[in-house]
């Protein structure tokens, strides 16, 4: 056996720069030395031990000198010594000194101390010979009446393992243990006894159950927990008994202990599908949500949840407890309320519409004035999310959340105000019905708008839909209103001189003195060298975006007064009107194009923005129908028509998911019969019980061998050649945070190898977990060696070393022989996964890692390149198929992934076709990668480089 598959025994740190002590030290110690001289003693012998020392000369030393002390210490040390200790000969047979040790221990399972009877009794579960046994077995027995609960539960342990490894010492242990469980008062002993009857006689336990069958809610969690295991085992080996046992488990929703609960919910929806049973369990899961304050507990739960909803028969329950789903929502941790919300969102149906849309504008209006938590403007960005989308799968909810979310236009939070403003652009264009209440809460909230990015979306949208006399005559209104006083330079240097003779108190700061170059004194008034910021904030807002020179609002304020005056010249008839209207619509842009050229914003005004000012002017004086047609109308069809694009997309994903969940079967399908089907064929056969306890240990075994084309074979690498006298190869095997590297070593020469010992080392972010334990290989033999290696981020990694050994009889020093490095590949840990535009350039401009990529391939069309870095770097493409398709001889695409530690990987790909080079011409370009860990943005490129080019078949 490997040191992978041993008994893990007691593991004691020692620190490795400690001296060893000799043999003989220790046996004086252990003869001679007081109490505490003889407990380091014992404990340096067990390090040794441990360490691979054997010290064959101690043991009678332990038995005349240590074994008769009555100390607790000794005893507790003593028993470790026990359980590691060589307790056969070279042959196999049992030492004759152990008959001493037998009967010490004979002596302490009738102990009066019941600390010394249980401890001792818990050791005996460990031990592995027979011949040990035998002697102690009416000692145990006994313990099974011993007035404290801890010999007695230990007891049942005992006699477990016994029964379990060696049958014939104690026959009729089913039978004695389900005694012991009738007149048992204590709960962990019966919890102990129950479980043993599970395993041992399942029968047995079933007959004690059905006496007990009413009383079950009335025990105690531990013992709950192994009734909802047995249960759930019988029902699955025998579906016939769920009848019998399926009230009790309704019954155990009520305990009161989480665990016991969350078991026998997830126990009922194994068993049964009824609807009132998935009802119960999802109530049941519901109420664990709420009460648990773990957030974690809250979040495994939600799992649950979503598993239950992937089932299409069990969604229409769900469908009526969305409101007790959003109860989850008082939970202030942000992960937990996002999974809340995107499971009510998948859940929501006509019928419960409305009752989510009050409770998500009630939550909504509660973060309005909260700001003492840091995730509460990203808790308002998620609700304006989810209403959104509840606004365009159900367009009459439209109307009651327009008005809601309106008044988000007016927050500091930009990222909740852009949503707000990227929803109602879309209800305004989908909902003509809504028009008129959008625009009249548009202009309502118009002025009270902080941030320029939703001022200049908040413009766009005014500009383009107010389409009657009296809308477009407010738009201009709020125009002014917050342009304030017109024009704006000479109003400004009004200002600026007024207030010198407004405010005689400046005159009392100190003037500053500057110096010329004649050596005169000049004096500088102390007013224009720093400006009142009371003056600032009495500025209209538009005026002071204009100030700080931010004048792309310029220019789409140019493109929305163009865009109005262009349609109240058509609506109102009255000459006048008409020339007075665009008259001041042209007075705006010049002055505003007057204030760009003047010194006094903080940016002068760049010239993209002055040409489309100018362009606006030259429209509205000329008045042509073609500029008409295009400010007017080809803006709302590029609208609609990305807005359809996208709800299209929506669809097609929808469509798929739904395609996914629905089980389709073929009509000529083999019709699978229940009692001819091998049990691990039957996906609800599989043990749920024993699943969860395989992913807790790491084994995913059960996996690869569902799936035969998950080879081994496909994973091997070749550490040694053919002609090393070792051979060597690995098969490497990735399990979320572990690797597994199972090793086979073949001896390819006529000696014996003796302490064969595979020696590795790592590089990068691995760790050892244990050195692999020396072997001794016979001529031509060879032995499977395992090593555990833990990951703790992803980035590329080597594992490299030797395999080192002693020939018998030689008289050299050790030879080794060398392996080849092991790559760890990044793409174990890469799952592809999906972000919105916006996160995405958030995340680009965070990151401060960048790797840049030049493209180096064969491949020569873009869209065939682009599939090719999608498969070999597991990332998965954000930018929409519509925009990829078709031919211009260019591509450029936004990748992302995460990883399974949470990392996040993006990527940017601009590649072109250079025609000039002809149609067989390779693709060129680059691929930017941006993470936030350089190891990770290294990994990937290396990652790329390595996979650009496509191998010829």
């Amino acid at each position: 056996m490997t040191a992978a598959e041993n008994v893990c025994y007691t593991l004691i740190n020692v620190s490795s720069d400690s001296e060893p002590p000799s043999e003989v030290s220790l046996k004086t110690d252990l003869e001679k030395g007081e109490i505490k001289a003889k407990t380091e003693a014992l404990k340096k012998v067990i390090i040794m031990i441990l360490n691979g020392e054997k010290l064959p000369g101690l043991l009678m030393t332990i038995i005349r000198f240590v074994l008769p002390l009555q100390d607790h210490t000794i005893k507790k040390l003593l028993l470790v010594f026990w359980e590691i200790v060589p307790k056969t000969t070279p042959d196999g047979k049992l030492l004759q000194e152990m008959i001493l040790v037998c009967d010490a221990y004979r002596k302490d399972l009738q102990h009066p101390n019941e600390f010394i009877r249980g401890s001792t009794l818990r050791f005996l579960c460990k031990l592995k010979e027979a011949e040990l046994l035998e002697p102690l077995m009416p000692a145990i027995r006994a313990c099974l009446e011993h007035r404290h609960s801890y010999v007695r539960r230990n007891a049942v342990l005992a006699i477990y393992t016994i029964y379990r490894n060696f049958e014939h010492l104690i026959p009729d242990a089913p039978e004695l243990i389900h005694d012991f469980l009738v007149n048992e008062k204590d709960a962990s002993c019966k919890r102990n006894a129950f479980m043993m009857l599970i395993h041992a006689d399942q029968d047995r336990a079933l007959d004690y159950l059905s006496t007990c069958i009413d009383q079950v809610h009335t025990f105690g969690d531990i013992l709950q927990l192994v009734i909802v295991e047995l249960i759930y085992k019988v029902c699955h080996a025998n579906p016939s008994e769920r009848a019998r046992f399926i009230r009790c488990i309704y019954n155990l929703l009520q305990s009161s202990s989480p665990a016991v609960k969350y078991e026998a919910a997830g126990t009922l929806v194994t068993l049964s599908s009824a609807p009132t049973a998935i009802k119960a369990a999802a109530q049941c899961y519901i109420d664990l949500i709420i009460k648990e304050s773990d957030n974690n507990v809250k979040l495994i739960v939600l799992d649950r949840l979503i598993e239950l909803k992937e089932h299409p028969t069990h969604e229409r329950v769900l469908q009526d407890l969305v409101m007790d789903i959003l109860r989850v929502l008082s939970t202030p941790d942000l992960e937990v309320r996002k999974k809340t919300l995107q499971l009510a969102l998948d859940l929501v149906s006509s019928r419960n519409v409305e009752e989510l849309v009050i409770v998500l504008k009630k939550e909504v209006i509660k973060t309005n004035n909260v700001t003492e938590h840091e995730d509460t403007d990203k808790y308002r960005q998620l609700l304006v999310r989810t209403l959104h989308s509840c606004s365009v799968r159900f367009p009459d909810m439209a109307a009651n959340v327009i008005p809601v979310l309106m008044e988000f236009l007016s927050d500091t939070n930009e990222a909740a105000a852009a949503d707000v403003l990227e929803f109602v652009r879309e209800a305004i264009q989908r909902f003509d019905n809504l028009r008129p209440l959008v625009i009249e809460k548009m202009l309502e909230v118009f002025h009270a708008i902080k941030t320029v990015k939703i001022y200049r979306g908040a413009l766009w949208i005014l500009g383009e839909y107010c389409s009657t006399k009296e809308d477009i005559q407010s738009v201009m209104t709020e125009v002014r209103r917050s342009l304030g006083e017109i024009p704006i330079v000479e109003n400004e240097i009004k200002k600026e001189t007024g207030e010198v003779k407004a405010e005689d108190e400046v005159s009392a700061a100190p003037a500053q003195k500057l110096v010329t170059e004649m050596g005169t004194y000049v004096t500088q008034s102390a007013l224009s060298s720093s400006r009142p910021s009371k003056k600032e904030e009495d500025r209209p807002p538009l005026r002071g975006f204009l100030m700080d020179g931010d004048f792309y609002v310029a220019a789409s304020l140019a493109t929305t007064l163009t865009k109005v005056a262009l349609r109240y010249v058509a609506i109102v008839q009255d000459k006048k009107k008409q020339n007075s209207f665009v008259a001041e619509s042209m007075l705006i842009m010049a002055t505003v194009l007057h204030l760009g050229k003047s010194s006094l914003p903080k940016k002068p005004i760049t010239d993209d923005d002055v040409d489309r000012i100018s362009l606006c002017l030259k429209v509205l004086s000329e008045c042509s129908p073609l500029m008409n047609d295009i400010f007017n109308k080809e803006c709302r069809k590029s609208l609609s028509h990305m807005l359809a694009v996208r709800l299209e997309e929506e669809k097609l994903s929808q469509k798929k998911e739904s395609e996914k969940r629905n089980v389709t079967v073929q009509a000529d399908d083999p019709i699978s019969f229940m009692q001819l089907t091998a049990k691990n064929e039957m996906t609800s056969k599989e043990d749920q019980f024993q699943l969860s306890l395989l992913a807790a240990m790491g084994n995913t075994q059960r996996k690869e061998a569902a799936d035969p084309l998950a080879s081994k074979l496909n994973k091997v690498t070749q550490l040694t050649g053919f002609s090393d006298p070792v051979y060597a190869e690995a098969y490497v095997h990735v399990n979320q945070y572990d690797i597994v590297l199972d090793v086979l070593v073949v001896n390819q020469t006529s000696d014996t190898l003796q302490n064969c010992t595979l020696e590795l080392a790592t590089l990068g972010d691995l760790k050892l977990v244990e050195k692999p334990s020396p072997l001794t290989l016979a001529p031509h033999d060879f032995a499977n060696i395992k090593a555990n290696v833990k990951v703790a981020s992803t980035e590329n990694g080597i594992i490299f070393g030797n395999i080192v050994y002693d020939v018998s009889g030689a008289a050299s020093d050790r030879n080794c022989v060398v392996l080849s490095d092991i790559h760890i590949d990044i793409m174990d840990y890469i799952q592809p996964a999906s972000c919105t535009d916006a996160e995405f350039r958030q995340m680009w401009a965070e990151f401060e890692w960048e790797n840049k990529v030049t493209v180096n391939t064969n491949i020569t069309e873009l869209n065939e390149y682009l599939q090719h870095i999608l498969r070999s770097t597991n990332m998965k493409c954000l930018t929409p198929e519509k925009a990829l398709s078709g031919f211009c001889g260019f591509m450029a695409a936004n990748l992302y992934a995460r990883s399974i530690f949470g990392e996040d990987a993006l990527a940017n790909v601009s590649i072109e076709k250079p025609f000039h080079l002809g149609p067989e011409a390779p693709v060129n370009g680059h691929i930017r990668i941006r993470a936030k860990s350089q190891g990770m943005a290294l990994s990937l490129g290396d990652k790329i480089n390595l996979s650009q080019k496509k191998a010829n078949v």
